[in-house]
Formats: C-alpha cells, sequence, structure tokens
C-alpha cells in the first residue's frame, strides 16, 4: 500500500499538467448549438476528450436535457492543433446546449455564457427547425463569433456533401453568420476536428472586465457529496457558471439573488442566500481567484438541499450586499421576427398584446412574464420569478405556440421599475 501511494505521488508529480498556471493562458467560453441528433455531443468528445452526457436520463434517451460542460488545452506542434502535445494556445471550456425543441429556455441560458458559438449542421438532414432557431437565438444574446460545422460527411456522397454546404451557404446569408466559416466534419471518424481547434484558436479573446464588481451567472447547482459520506468529508453545495465581469477568490463572503423561495401568507417570497466561498475550480484546476473567461465551479458553506437539482440555477452571485434589488416588474424594448421559429409550418410573428404571457431568457434565469403596458416597441411585463437586473442587459423572448415555447423575438431592458 505504501508502495503503491508513492507511486501514485510520484506520478502526480511528474504530471505537467499539475504545474499548469490556468489563470495566464487565454481563455474562451464555446457553445454547442444545433438540431437534437446533428451530433454536438459526439462531436464534443472529440474536441476535448471527454464526453458530457452524464445523467441518468440523458444517458437513456440520448438526448442533452441539461447543459453540459467539458474543457480542454487546445494545443499547436508543427503538425498542427491538437489536445495532446505541443505548445498551450488557448484553453477552451465547451458548453452542450441541448437541441430539442421543448429544451429551447435551457439553450438561451447557455448561449448567455458564450464567446463563440459552434452551430452543428448534419450533412445528410440539412437545415432543421432548431437549426433556424438556434441561430435567431444566438442572434438575440448577441453572440458575433460563430463557427459552421458541416457534421457527418462520411454518411453522404461527394455530390450530396457539397449540395449541403450550398444549403448552408445560403441559410446563413443576410444573418450574423453570413461570414462564418464552414468547416466539413466527421465526429466519428475524426475528419478535421483539428481544424474547428484551430479555428476556436484565431478567435480573438474578449476583453474581459476585472475591475467592475463581481457578477458570477449561475447555470447549475449541485451536491457532488455520494451516499454515506463521512461528515468531516463533507462538501458544501456547489455553484457552476459563469463570471461575467470582476474577480471572485476564497474567502469572499457573498449573496445570491433571487435566492430561495419561500411561501408565506398564500404569498411567494425570495430570500437572499448569503454564503462564503471554500474553493474556486475552473475546469480541474484548482484557483484561488476567479476571473472571468471559462465555466467556473464554486464550492461554498451553503447545506447542499439548498443547491441540489439545480434549485439555484438562474440566480446571479455577487459579493455581499452588491447586487441591485430584484424586480417583479421590468420594461423592455424588443425587436420581433418575422417569422416563427422551430415550427415547419410558415407562420407570421404577431405583434405582443396586452395580457398575454411571454416567456424571458435574461442571462441564465427564466421567468415568465404578464404583458401590462405596451407602447410602440416598448413594454411593461409583471413578472412570476422576480430578476436581478442590469438595464442594457439582452433579453430572448418566447411564445407559447402549439404548446411549446417558440423564440419569437429579442430585445434588451431598458429601466428598472418599482415592484408591484
Amino acid at each position: 500500500m505504501a508502495e503503491k501511494q508513492k507511486s501514485n505521488s510520484e506520478k502526480s508529480e511528474n504530471n505537467p499538467e499539475k504545474n499548469i498556471d490556468i489563470q495566464s493562458i487565454p481563455s474562451i467560453n464555446v457553445g454547442m448549438f444545433g438540431h437534437i441528433d446533428h451530433g454536438k455531443t459526439t462531436l464534443l468528445s472529440k474536441l476535448t476528450g471527454k464526453w458530457t452526457d452524464t445523467h441518468s436520463e440523458e444517458l437513456k434517451r440520448g438526448i442533452t436535457i441539461k447543459l453540459g460542460y467539458a474543457d480542454c488545452l487546445i494545443r499547436k506542434n508543427k503538425e498542427g492543433y491538437n489536445i495532446k502535445d505541443g505548445e498551450i494556445v488557448r484553453y477552451a471550456s465547451f458548453l452542450d446546449a441541448p437541441g430539442h425543441e421543448m429544451l429551447m429556455a435551457t439553450m438561451l441560458s447557455g448561449a448567455a455564457m458564450i464567446d463563440i458559438a459552434l452551430l452543428i449542421v448534419a450533412a445528410n438532414e440539412g437545415i432543421k427547425p432548431q437549426t433556424k432557431e438556434h441561430l435567431m437565438a444566438l442572434q438575440a444574446k448577441r453572440i458575433k463569433n460563430l463557427i459552421i460545422i458541416q457534421n457527418k460527411i462520411d454518411l453522404v456522397e461527394k455530390a450530396e456533401a457539397i449540395k449541403s454546404y450550398n444549403e448552408i451557404k445560403n441559410f446563413v446569408k443576410g444573418t450574423i453568420a453570413e461570414n462564418s466559416p464552414i468547416i466539413p466534419c466527421s465526429a466519428q471518424q475524426e475528419i478535421n476536428i483539428n481544424k474547428i481547434l484551430e479555428e476556436i484558436s484565431k478567435v480573438e479573446v474578449p476583453k474581459r472586465d476585472t475591475e467592475s464588481s463581481p457578477v458570477f451567472i449561475i447555470a447549475r447547482s449541485f451536491d457532488i457529496n455520494r451516499p454515506g459520506t463521512k461528515i468531516e468529508n463533507l462538501k458544501g453545495g456547489i455553484l457552476g457558471g459563469a463570471l461575467k465581469k470582476g474577480k471572485l477568490k476564497e474567502g469572499d463572503e457573498i449573496e445570491i439573488k433571487p435566492g430561495v423561495l419561500i411561501k408565506k401568507e398564500n404569498q411567494n417570497i425570495y430570500k437572499t442566500v448569503k454564503t462564503k466561498i471554500v474553493s474556486i475550480y475552473k475546469g480541474n484546476y484548482k484557483v484561488k481567484e476567479a476571473i472571468p473567461g471559462g465555466s467556473i465551479a464554486i464550492e461554498t458553506e451553503l447545506d447542499t438541499t439548498l443547491t441540489k437539482a439545480d434549485s439555484l440555477a438562474g440566480c446571479i452571485l455577487g459579493l455581499n450586499n452588491s447586487l441591485p434589488e430584484i424586480k417583479d416588474k421590468i420594461k423592455i424594448k424588443f425587436s420581433l421576427f418575422k417569422e416563427v421559429l422551430g415550427v415547419q409550418e410558415k407562420l407570421s410573428v404577431e405583434n405582443i398584446k396586452t395580457a398575454e404571457l411571454l416567456l424571458l431568457s435574461v442571462n441564465t434565469s427564466i421567468t415568465i412574464g404578464t404583458v401590462i403596458k405596451i407602447k410602440d416597441n416598448e413594454a411593461e411585463l409583471n413578472l412570476r420569478i422576480p430578476i436581478v437586473i442590469f438595464p442594457g442587459e439582452n433579453i430572448g423572448i418566447a411564445r407559447n405556440i402549439q404548446g411549446h415555447w417558440r423564440l419569437v423575438g429579442f430585445g434588451e431592458i431598458v429601466a428598472e421599475t418599482h415592484n408591484k
């Protein structure tokens, strides 16, 4: 046993990955988007060497339900870009968004966290309803960097692959993706994986704001303790997401808003959660301080009953007493699409009406709003779930059409309004 422990210790010491200063490497957040079964999750496993669908229901059904995460160090040697050896040029944190039509809200949450989007289109199936919906969602979330992956080229003949390529070119004409590169690829056969890594490495890392008060958007919350863990080894609740600005470090006293729901006298009241940061991880790397760029996991002192099953997903985290008050009434400026996305038949988007319900996506939070006032392209809404708002924040707007929430437009928060 002693020899085995010594061997493991030597192995750890000789592992060059352990000595990497992850904070010094340019970091970028990459999102995977596209129609269901077009190969997003398989492609991600080839890009990073990691599989993201780890939830039992996802494995059973073969689809991504929750946001999946994986990361890698992109390297470059004389043969090109890879994840195994060579000079480290980029730390890429990947997010796998669900492509199923019923999970559009989750996809919108994912789009709020990324710098680059990979839009995957299967060569054997072409442009599908959710392909269109995801592209418009990326536009709604103001994503500027987009790479199109023409996947599954191994399943078609050359003529069909060329036809599919031209179909994609026509599809993106006049959109944010018009000048985006299109990379033919086979995730299963690992064709052009190196070209995708190269294209990701070419994208300039956005300038990060590290001076402002920190704002961390929570996309996942969970309990990492296995059944039977001894009390002295228990870990506090974990929060996963992205730091939009500022810095967070071990020992910081933090607040989480809107927080937890408390029912009192037939009313729903949200209570701010306060806790302390115990440790911070960027991928598998433990860091003393978090800065914007890459997905972050924060271990807190919270009881895990507060964080299990994504119960705090959609909340905002900041230093104690630094976040704005939550609002259950907002004013927005909006733009509507001409057609409803995600459906086979052609449907025009009708104007927003007073008293109708809309689903709003703000950062990683999703809420339902009732329109109480509308004038030109501005609307005021009462919210079922309050949110932390920052004027100018962009939003996705969806409407319930044929039993599903469909993205119909986008906009921004133009003003704070008084609570009800």
